[in-house]
Formats: structure tokens, sequence, C-alpha cells
């Protein structure tokens, strides 16, 4: 089941103080290091609420359903204002846009604790069973665990909404077509709860940690493209950023000690700045 995100998208402004460290671990000296660091690259940051961050450049979902029909479900009409509401508010942000497609998976409107608002979500599990598996090596328990024992400082980074910085392809669009009763509409960006969805982002940030083909630079190429379809390959002697995988969406920055966790932190967003 892929959940649609709120509507309208909205965020609070990121202040320094949120970037959460433990004082009584630390000097203050060591504290605002590492704060100062991260701060350095706040236009990477999403504060609390509902954002859509850019879109990555060079990865693309793509979708292969074979040579099966279009598939299509009818809805059940509830909640029209709110739904309408939340419509306009993705077309708006520009997570969905009108579709022509012969394919339509039909949506599920759950009501939130509050006994007012909904959140909209997709069934696409017609389309997840008819899409082929993307063949790509998840990391497994042991291996995000290993030697993390020998390790002082962690740090944790959480890509938020992550899976919408992929972009859709052309082709992949009209497969993911939903139906409601104010028309039909397909996604923009790659959503939560679709086959292959893990693969392709696990795939994104092995490449962003390891550098195995190069990342096309702002502006080098306005069309959507696959930089693992082209295949350029990056500095053969650039080094990993921080020698080990994470999982999906999780970055997990392990090290000995606090100068080289900060060290770590800054490259790991500077490779996130490029």
């Amino acid at each position: 089941m892929a959940v649609v995100p709120d509507a309208p998208l909205t965020t609070e402004e990121v202040k320094i103080e949120d970037i959460q460290l433990d004082p009584t671990s630390n000097t203050p000296v060591e504290v605002n290091h590492l704060r100062d660091g991260i701060w350095r690259f706040k236009h990477l940051l999403i504060g609390k609420g509902n954002a859509l961050p850019p879109a990555a450049r060079g990865v693309v979902c793509v979708i292969d359903v074979g040579e099966a029909k279009p598939i299509a479900q009818k809805i059940r009409p509830q909640f029209r204002e709110k739904l309408s509401d939340l419509i306009k508010g993705l077309l708006n942000a520009k997570i969905i846009r009108f579709s022509t497609s012969p394919l339509a998976s039909p949506i599920v409107t759950i009501i939130k604790e509050n006994g007012e608002d909904i959140r909209l979500c997709i069934d696409y599990r017609l389309v997840n069973s008819l899409t082929r598996l993307m063949v790509y090596p998840m990391p497994s328990i042991n291996e995000l665990l290993e030697d993390l024992d020998k390790m002082l400082w962690y740090c944790s980074l959480d890509m938020v909404s992550g899976f919408w910085v992929v972009t859709m392809t052309d082709r992949a669009r009209p497969i993911l077509a939903f139906i409601t009763i104010f028309g039909l509409f397909e996604r923009n960006r790659m959503p939560f709860g679709l086959k292959n969805a893990p693969q392709i982002y696990q795939r994104l940030l092995d490449n962003a940690l390891y550098g195995f083909t190069r990342i096309p630079r702002r502006g080098e190429d306005s069309e959507v493209a696959d930089q693992f379809e082209e295949g350029k390959p990056s500095d053969r002697r650039k080094a990993s950023v921080l020698g080990r995988r994470s999982y999906i969406d999780d970055i997990l920055v392990p090290a000995r000690s606090w100068d080289q966790l900060c060290d770590r932190v800054d490259t790991l967003l500077r490779a996130c700045n490029r």
C-alpha cells in the first residue's frame, strides 16, 4: 500500500538547535564542532513537517510489467471535500499530475485518529504482482552490524521522504495511475510501498557513498536520465565515504574518535551536496 503524503506540504524552518546532540557525553567544544559542521550544509536539511525533497540527478524509477494487460478498479466515494483538498495540494506540489493511462489502481482512504481528516493510500498490489523483481543485493543485518562494536561514536541520519527524490520515467508514470472520483492521476515521484523501490533507493545510496558511476552535474542534462544505464564511471581514485553500507534511507556514521566522526559527517554531507 503506497501512502500519499499529506497536503499541503509544509515544513518548519530548520534551526541549528534541531541537530540533536547529547551535551552530557561531550564537551561544548566537541558539540559545537559537529553541529557547526552539519550547519554548513543546512540547505540539505528539512524541518519538521512534510516536504518534497528536490529530485536526485541521474536516478529514475522504471517499472517493467512485461506484456501484462492494463488493470483498472473502481473506487468507493467517501470524504469528497477532504479528498478534493488533498488532490489540489498534491497537484500544486507537483507530486502528481493528471493522467490518461489505461491503468487505474484504486485508492484507500484511512480516517486519522481525530476522526475528521483522512490519509490517502494507493493499492498497488496488482501492479506489484505484475512487476518484475529488480535484482539488487540488500544489506543483511550482519553486514550492517559488522565492526560497529569497535566504534565509540555514532551519528544517525535519516533521508527524509527519501523515495520521493527519485523521478518516475515517462513509461512508469502511467503504470502507477490511480483513480479517484475527481479523475485519474499519476505520480511524478517514486512512492513508498512500490515493488523495487527499496532496491532503487539502495543503489542510489550505495553509489553516493562509493562512487561507482558519475552523478550528472546540476544543469548538465535537463532530461530524465538513468546514470546506471549510461554507466559513465566516476573517479576511480575516489574513496568510499564511510567504508560501509547503510540501509535504504537510514545512514549510520560510525567513528573511533569524535574528530573522526566530525570528518566523516562532513565528507558524507559533501557527497550529498554534489
